[in-house]
């Protein structure tokens, strides 16, 4: 008894490790597709749905794409309707897990074991990462069969004594089952898991309840019980995240409740329909599965807008969402490396922004010879250096997952250009101390030197929007007008200098202005620099700065 119980548990251990490679290593390779998929996400409902339903059969897991979403509306990057449409649309691509497993009972799945050493040695022996990861796919989806194959010996020990099957037999409360489905779900965080042991099962001849409907009750359940994780993960997030994960909540508890009635109605559903149309028990378990949540999508999607005003009554409005600074950048998009450095690209987009509005302030506080300009500038800094912080650790955490080569190059890159931005930050400080020194020392500058300065400014701000257009969009256009734009900036420098010398000669301007004066030029030639070596990022082969 005991030896079948630990092959029960390493079954199903060996059927998530596979299920982990499996949905790992095809994330790899739809990497980039992955990304565009999400980034194309629409306002036409019936697109959204099929987005959920694609990249939740890559990923292989509901709950992980339910948390996704609820992270991507935490960053206001996704509205309640889009998520709406895409959670519906991952309730299909879930069930592809629960076909995979229905294949057990049928000859191909002896086979099918094979594939763990073809893909082992197909990882071991070749050199290209995408072969390598081809392989660990291959060996996911032989592990799978692996775990499924002990489970179901397992399964067949049990099914040969009277007494378990007895106590199996005697729980034909279909309410009871829903409960079960519920619990289970919950407290695995996986209703592919539940699913799969309950087809399990079904392959090895054990009969839940009187038979019939009893064991479709379990799966409704754990249809309901995959909503636990989303509901935790929206936890301490925006009032628009929370209501994501009711919207799921809803979709899928009114969903199986009228599935229940059906069955309940239809006691014979399971012997009448599905096993006149599939005669293996666990291809019949599947069906359902599929049938169930494809039928739910169909009769609720059109009623979306209903689902989001509902999940608004649930989850008022509060002072604090509305002052919430967004950002791009969640922990619940982590589990999925590719999508989260797409965003972590953003944010440093967004810390641009941020960056640059100090260099604003401390600049126009500089022409103005306002000496307040300090105390606004600090502040915005502050709000960087906060920014920053976190997405240091993002990155740090994003590190800690199963990169590709190519992602482990943006992540230092990313790096890097977090670096260059608190740079430009440090710039704006020094230029605000230069604007309390000209306002202690009474220095005076010419109309033409303001106006030269300007100048530059201007094409600093050029420079910057160029910058960005290359960074955010892999624009290899901008990257060569930013280069082009940084060397006129750097002749600006040389020149306004050169100016300064010969005004020096000519006894036309002060000599005690000339720290400030070169000083400046030097800072703003510098925050050219940086927005330039922001802008090379997206060359990811050479990422070491001098």
């Amino acid at each position: 008894m005991l030896d079948n119980i630990l092959f029960l548990l390493a079954g199903m251990g060996a059927f998530l490790v596979g299920i982990k490679l499996l949905s790992e290593n095809t994330e790899k390779l739809a990497d980039t597709k992955l990304r565009n998929i999400i980034a194309k996400t629409s306002n036409n409902r019936w697109i959204g749905a099929g987005i959920g339903t694609v990249v939740t059969a890559i990923v292989q897991s509901s709950t992980l794409m339910s948390v996704m979403v609820v992270g991507l509306v935490n960053a206001g990057i996704m509205t309640l309707f889009q998520a709406g449409a895409i959670i519906m649309g991952a309730n299909i691509g879930t069930t592809v897990t629960a076909q995979i497993v229905a294949l057990q009972s049928y000859k191909f799945a002896e086979f099918a074991a094979a594939f763990t050493v073809v893909g082992i040695f197909m990882n071991m022996l070749c050199k290209k990462d995408i072969v390598k990861s081809i392989g660990m796919l291959i060996a996911g989806l032989g592990v799978i069969f692996v775990g499924l194959d002990l489970m179901k010996s397992s399964m067949s020990y049990f099914s040969t004594q009277p007494q378990i099957m007895e106590a199996i037999g005697s729980v034909s409360n279909p309410f009871l089952l829903v409960g079960i489905g519920i619990v289970l779900t919950a407290l695995i965080h996986s209703s592919s898991a539940v699913t799969s042991v309950v087809i399990s099962m079904a392959a090895a001849g054990i009969v839940i309840g009187n038979g019939g409907n009893e064991v479709l009750f379990l799966i409704i359940g754990s249809n309901i019980g995959t909503c636990v994780t989303a509901m935790i993960s929206s936890i301490g997030t925006t009032a628009n995240a929370k209501r994501a994960s009711v919207i799921h909540l809803l979709f899928n508890v009114i969903g199986s409740a009228i599935f229940m009635v059906v069955l309940l109605c239809w006691s014979s559903f399971m012997d009448d329909t599905l096993a006149k149309w599939f005669p293996e028990p666990s291809t019949q378990i599947a069906m359902f599965h599929t049938f169930f949540n494809i039928i739910s999508v169909v009769l609720f999607l059109p009623f979306l807008k209903v689902f989001v005003k509902l999940s608004q009554l649930i989850v008022k409005d509060k002072n604090e969402d509305k002052e919430k600074e967004l950002s791009y950048i969640d922990d619940r998009l982590i589990p999925s490396p590719g999508i989260a450095i797409s965003h972590a690209v953003k944010e440093c987009g967004r810390m641009s922004g941020i960056a640059f509005q100090a260099l604003d302030l401390s600049f126009q506080g500089f022409l103005d010879k306002d000496i307040n300009a300090r105390e606004k500038t600090l502040e915005v800094l502050k709000k960087l250096d906060t920014t920053n912080k976190k997405m240091l650790e993002y990155l740090v955490k994003v590190s800690l997952e199963d990169l590709t080569y190519n992602d482990e190059k943006k992540v230092a890159s990313l790096h890097y250009v977090s670096n260059d931005i608190m740079r430009i930050g440090e710039l704006a400080d020094n230029i605000t101390k230069y604007t309390n020194h000209t306002v202690a020392q009474k220095l005076q500058f010419s109309d033409s030197v303001i106006t030269e300065l300007n100048r530059m400014y201007d094409k600093i701000k050029e420079l910057y929007n160029q910058t960005m257009s290359a960074f955010l969009n892999n624009n290899y256009v901008s990257l060569k007008n930013a280069d082009d734009i940084e060397d006129e900036i750097d002749f600006c420098r040389r020149d306004l200098i050169a100016r300064h010398i010969k005004r020096l000669n000519e006894g036309t301007c002060q000599p005690k202005s000339s720290g400030v004066f070169i000083n400046l030029v030097c800072n703003l030639e510098r925050t050219a620099d940086h927005l330039t070596y922001i802008a090379h990022s997206i060359e990811t082969d050479n990422i070491v700065r001098d």
